[in-house]
């Protein structure tokens, strides 16, 4: 079996979730003999190969005059922003719509429609832009290969594979990482959501990260049941992890949040929680590893709240950098208000971390030994923290049983799961 699949990020070169995942999938699929040509919008040259055969969008020439992208593209709808407009964070309000009903009599911007796009990869200012270039794009590899499925990861890459659907008349099935629910709350970037629901509706299958995630696939985005299937996510072995030095440079213990710090993952909980932690143990230091949209209001907050000696902004990190936090930390905690499904607790708990998450989350579907509080109840996560970090046959079970656990959800049973997908399609 071949599947054309579609993404917007791959190792190394990522800025959340979505290309860990692609990345795992992509290997436990190679194992059930199952190719994959995976799409990116530009690759750097140094992404892993070993599961893939990655085609870099950036390299692809197409010449629109040709006849079979003229049904298509009769009708097309594009989005100029005027500020930042990020996958992962809550979009700002500032939109401007341009709907061109159709292509006949109009002058075509030689920006938007040259035979050879250079995508950035990023999710900067012109990023609606880029995601219709992108499904212009998707229509050429889909002429010009064969393969059995489409597969198109999140949002930014829908219209790319109902694109390449049209063309080649394969099955299409989308993956729902995160919705815009998921992101927003309950305030949606109506373009962003109308991606969503078009790319699902078109689909022949839909793949939701956890029966939470479904839920809100079926409620909010009318999506017949029938083909919402979930399958959750797994996580990566780290190699050679004993060699992953400990050394924290201080005495303290530490405990980790590693997310985007962003509305979505609740880094607000986490800091009050820091507080009252604090005011019984002074013992502790907090590290919030991420960047995001609330990053300066959480510096505030840690300043106003006088815990700054003992609280720590890391930044953005990746690869042996987040091996090597887990090394150094006694305890994670993902409090987030929302969350799809969540694989930084897989990745700490294979780090032999004791873990606390919220119920809201898709992940706690699945894991048994770990600690589950609501997001915004700050005392059971505070009480739960400090109960980890001071009794230790407590922290111990945690720890052993969490990486047995976590050791068994392996990327090889999830993309058997996908694989079975596919074939319900064919």
């Amino acid at each position: 079996m071949k599947v054309l699949m579609f993404g917007w990020e791959f190792p190394p070169h990522i800025t959340g979730g979505l290309g860990t995942a692609c990345f795992g999938l992509t290997k436990g699929l190679l194992k059930h003999g199952v190719e994959v040509l995976f799409v990116v919008p530009k690759a750097y040259g140094d992404e892993s190969q070993e599961a893939v055969r990655l085609v870099n969008a950036s390299d692809v020439v197409i010449d629109l005059k040709e006849e079979i992208y003229q049904e298509y593209w009769s009708k097309m709808t594009y989005v100029e922003i005027g500020s930042k407009l990020i996958p992962y964070f809550s979009p700002d309000d500032y939109f401007n719509l341009i709907s061109k009903e159709t292509l006949d009599d109009v002058e075509i911007s030689q920006s938007l429609f040259s035979k050879q796009y250079i995508f950035s990869g990023k999710y900067g200012a012109n990023l609606m832009e880029e995601v219709s270039r992108y499904a212009i794009v998707a229509s050429k590899i889909a002429a010009s290969n064969t393969f059995d499925v489409i597969h198109a990861h999140d949002w930014l890459t829908y219209r790319a594979g109902i694109a390449a659907k049209k063309i080649s008349g394969k099955p299409l099935v989308v993956h729902m990482h995160a919705t815009e629910f998921d992101r927003s709350g309950e305030s949606v970037n109506q373009l962003v959501y109308d991606i969503e629901r078009e790319g699902m509706h078109a689909a022949d299958k839909v793949i939701a990260v956890s029966n939470l995630t479904r839920q809100i696939i079926i409620d909010k985005y009318g999506v017949d049941p029938d083909k919402v299937v979930t399958v959750h996510n797994a996580v990566e072995p780290v190699e050679h992890q004993e060699h992953i030095a400990a050394d924290k440079g201080v005495k303290e213990k530490i405990v980790t949040f590693l997310g985007r710090i962003t509305f979505q993952k609740g880094p607000e909980y986490f800091v009050e929680a820091a507080y009252k932690v604090l005011q019984k143990d002074p013992n502790v230091r907090f590290v919030m590893a991420g960047s995001g949209d609330m990053m300066n209001k959480m510096i505030r907050r840690v300043a106003e709240l006088r815990i700054s000696s003992k609280f720590h902004f890391a930044g953005f990190l990746k690869g042996d950098d987040v091996v090597k936090m887990f090394a150094q930390s006694d305890v994670y905690v993902m409090p987030s208000v929302s969350e799809p499904f969540g694989i930084s607790p897989l990745e700490a708990m294979r780090s032999s971390v004791p873990v606390i998450i919220s119920k809201q989350s898709g992940v706690s579907e699945i894991l048994t030994h770990a600690i589950k509080v609501d997001f915004w109840d700050t005392d059971a996560l505070a009480n739960s923290i400090y109960g980890l970090l001071n009794y230790n046959a407590l922290s111990k079970m945690f720890r052993h049983h969490g990486k047995v656990e976590v050791d068994n959800l392996k990327w090889e049973n999830a993309a058997y799961s996908v694989k079975e997908v596919y074939q319900s399609t064919l």
